[in-house]
C-alpha cells in the first residue's frame, strides 16, 4: 500500500485540466443569439441512429454545471414536433433509417441537423454494409458535422452556436 501511495506522490495528478471556455459561447452571448434568432429557447431532439453511445456521453456532459446548457435556454425535447435542431449520432442502421426520416419530416421549419461524431459524418468504422446505411447525409440533409470519436462537449456547443447563428432557413425540398 505504501508503494502505491509513494508512486501517486511521485507521479502527481494525471487527470485532464478543465476545458477552456469558448469566447463566442458564453451563456450571455449564446442567450442573446438565440433570443435574436428565435425570441425563445432552442429545442433539440436527439436521435441515436445506431451509435456505440460514446457521443451520447459527451452530449450528456453538456447538461453538467460546467457547460450549463439548460441555463442558456437550450433544452432537449422528446417530440420532434417541438424541436428546432436535430442531433444525430452514429451510422444510420437499416432499422433506424425510416425512423430518422420520419423524425426529420415531423420537425417544423426552420430546422437544422447536426451529425455528431465520425460515425454520423462518414459511417466511421462501420461504413456502409448490409446493416448500415452509413453517414447521416445519405438519409437526410445535414447542416453541420462535428468530427471526433467522440467529439468534445466544447465542439458540440460550438456547432450549436454555429448553426443557430446562421439565419433561419425556409423548408428544404
Amino acid at each position: 500500500m505504501f508503494d502505491i501511495l509513494l508512486r501517486i506522490q511521485r507521479t502527481g495528478s494525471l487527470s485532464k485540466t478543465r476545458p477552456h471556455a469558448m469566447k463566442s459561447a458564453t451563456p450571455d452571448t449564446l442567450q442573446a443569439k438565440l433570443h435574436k434568432t428565435y425570441g425563445r429557447a432552442l429545442c433539440i431532439r436527439h436521435v441515436d441512429a445506431g451509435s456505440c453511445n460514446g457521443c451520447e456521453l459527451e452530449i450528456q456532459a453538456l447538461g453538467n454545471p460546467y457547460y450549463n446548457l439548460e441555463g442558456t435556454g437550450i433544452h432537449f425535447v422528446a417530440s420532434p414536433r417541438h424541436a428546432d435542431l436535430l442531433l444525430v449520432t452514429g451510422p444510420v442502421s437499416v432499422n433506424m433509417e425510416e425512423a430518422l426520416r420520419r423524425t426529420y419530416d415531423a420537425m417544423p421549419t426552420p430546422k437544422w441537423v447536426i451529425a455528431v461524431g465520425d460515425c454520423a459524418a462518414c459511417g466511421g468504422i462501420f461504413g456502409s454494409s448490409y446493416a448500415s446505411r452509413g453517414a447521416v447525409d445519405n438519409i437526410i440533409p445535414v447542416d453541420v458535422v462535428v468530427n471526433g470519436c467522440p467529439p468534445s462537449p466544447t465542439a458540440l456547443l460550438q456547432a450549436i452556436v454555429e448553426v443557430t447563428a446562421s439565419a433561419p432557413r425556409s423548408e428544404r425540398a
